[in-house]
């Protein structure tokens, strides 16, 4: 609440879903051109050369920018802010018929999760794909995380920058890019699953990451063309799941990639 004229004043409440909090992930939404409603600031930081640019982002956009007490970033939940939260839009998520339909050179890279749960995972993977290159990412819209404002600060900025589809049915969405002549690989631990080392991942492809511990649904392993494992010669038996997904991602990249050299 604030005093103002001898009457108190409440404050809006935020709705946490829909910030985006930490200078790097605020740059970056504003760069992709979001409809940011406003950007909050620390007071203090109001002369801090390193928000410069951000400010001018801001301003060129018609961005309002606020600047605020420590007390508003104590509603925040989020500690990682760095003093600095936009307030944006409901994530505007694509179709995946968006997805199918992106034109660009050479094979097509789609990166499937299987009910992830882990925001902090979601986020990290949809950095891994957009720094690759990928068509997009399509996620489920039930028992997964969406793209909230961990998600968000997990991928670094890279939620701005990558088609992301949210559809009801993952069985469903894979069969319809099988439809769309994209072989759908999924990662998986099990003896059934080819080595990373002998996989084919240099066509149009869908990588399947499945759920934290329990991994690949029973469902998604049959709808899937070829399960990949990573080899683990170590005494650990399993990789967090977006460390696997990193990896499958860029030997499904380096792959495609080496089928376009002369």
């Amino acid at each position: 609440m604030e005093r103002r004229g001898g009457r108190v004043r409440r404050r809006a409440a935020l709705d946490f879903d829909d910030l985006v909090y930490g200078i790097h992930a605020v740059g970056e939404a504003l760069a992709a051109g979001e409809r940011l409603r406003a950007v909050h600031v620390a007071a203090d930081r109001k002369k801090d050369g390193v928000l410069r640019a951000l400010l001018a982002q801001a301003k060129e956009r018609s961005v309002p920018v606020r600047f605020e007490r420590r007390e508003f970033f104590d509603r925040v939940p989020y500690k990682a802010h760095q003093g600095v939260v936009a307030i944006a839009p409901p994530f505007a998520y694509v179709s995946l018929h968006d997805v199918l339909s992106r034109r660009k050179a050479g094979a097509k890279l789609v990166v499937v999760l299987d009910h992830l749960t882990d925001p902090h995972n979601v986020g990290a993977i949809i950095r891994t794909a957009e720094a690759a290159g990928a068509d997009g990412v399509v996620l489920p819209e039930r028992r997964s995380a969406g793209v909230n404002a961990t998600v968000r600060k997990a991928a670094a900025g890279a939620a701005a920058h990558i088609p992301i589809a949210r559809v009801a049915n993952v069985a469903e969405a894979i069969r319809a890019m099988k439809k769309a002549g994209i072989w759908v690989a999924g990662a998986d631990a099990g003896p059934e699953a080819i080595d990373l080392a002998k996989a084919d991942l240099g066509r149009s492809v869908a990588l399947v990451i499945g759920a934290e511990g329990g991994g690949l649904s029973a469902l998604i392993k049959r709808e899937c063309d070829y399960l990949v494992r990573v080899p683990m010669r170590g005494k650990v038996a399993s990789l967090n799941a977006s460390v696997a997904a990193a990896i499958l991602i860029y030997e499904a990249l380096r792959q495609q990639e080496g089928l376009l050299r002369p």
